[in-house]
């Protein structure tokens, strides 16, 4: 319930933020007009000033807090703790499988919390993935996808970073599905979602420390490197991680993929 109610307040405040802010100019050149529409970053000047409150706030806050947690966490206890994270995740992958019609990689999800919840001690031992049994992926963002709903246009989030307003309500729409925050609630434990949400953030943050690094190191802008690798990467997840075809045309990789027949992206196979 947490992440619903955070995720709906977030929407709600960028919405009239959005349209209080004056969109990107499209440049009257046709070459320059062609990348602009391709980046699909109509609100750009808004989004480089959320940008750039993340990475202050990263700066300060965030990179040091996961610097700690790699200093004083094993490597051993932080992938059992991303496997618990992970497996917590799997009732809202194998519903948004179910709703995608992708049925075998529903099983194989649901095959995974069930092993995994069991044999791996409630998620901390990620035992299906050693008996070949791969994470899927599958959330409402991807199944909107599947049912051609466009991604609109680039957005970056306070504090969640890139997105698009698809995501934002696939985002919302996994909150209302997450069995897990609705337990919470019951109990009167409310906080405990919101510490997986920060535990989920912080180890996520922890793991890619240098690459980060080494990107804020060379890219020449920052801000559109990291927008270029999102959505190619969301683009991968779209696709069910499979590879893009080729050859490779380089505009697919930063726009949805084709669905397949019947509205699948890919045959099962890939894990996110």
């Amino acid at each position: 319930m947490d992440n619903f109610k955070f995720s709906s307040k977030l929407f709600a405040l960028a919405l009239p933020l959005l349209a209080l802010t004056a969109c990107a100019t499209p440049p009257s050149d046709p070459a320059a007009r062609a990348q602009f529409e391709a980046n699909n970053d109509p609100f750009e000047p808004l989004n480089r000033q959320v940008f750039a409150f993340d990475m202050l706030m990263d700066k300060y806050f965030l990179k040091p807090l996961a610097q700690t947690y790699r200093a004083t966490v094993p490597d051993v206890g932080r992938e059992a703790i991303r496997n618990f994270l992970g497996n917590l995740h799997e009732p809202v992958v194998f519903a948004n499988n179910l709703v995608q019609t992708e049925f075998n990689r529903a099983g194989l999800t649901a095959g995974r919390f069930v092993l995994n919840s069991t044999v791996g001690v409630g998620g901390i031992l990620d035992v299906a993935s050693n008996w070949g049994m791969e994470r899927q992926s599958g959330d409402f963002g991807q199944t909107l996808y599947h049912y051609g709903i466009g991604e609109g246009f680039y957005l970056v989030l306070p504090f969640l970073g890139p997105s698009n307003p698809r995501d934002v309500v696939g985002m919302i729409g996994d909150g209302m599905a997450d069995p897990f925050s609705y337990l919470a609630y019951d109990y009167g434990a409310d906080v405990a979602t919101s510490a997986r949400w920060g535990a989920e953030g912080l180890d996520q943050r922890a793991e890619n420390i240098e690459a980060l690094d080494q990107l804020q190191k060379n890219a020449i802008d920052l801000y559109a490197e990291i927008r270029s690798l999102f959505r190619q990467h969301r683009a991968s997840e779209l696709r069910h991680a499979v590879a893009a075809p080729t050859p490779v045309d380089m505009d697919s990789l930063y726009k949805d993929p084709e669905p397949g027949p019947g509205g699948n992206a890919a045959p099962v196979g890939g894990a996110r």
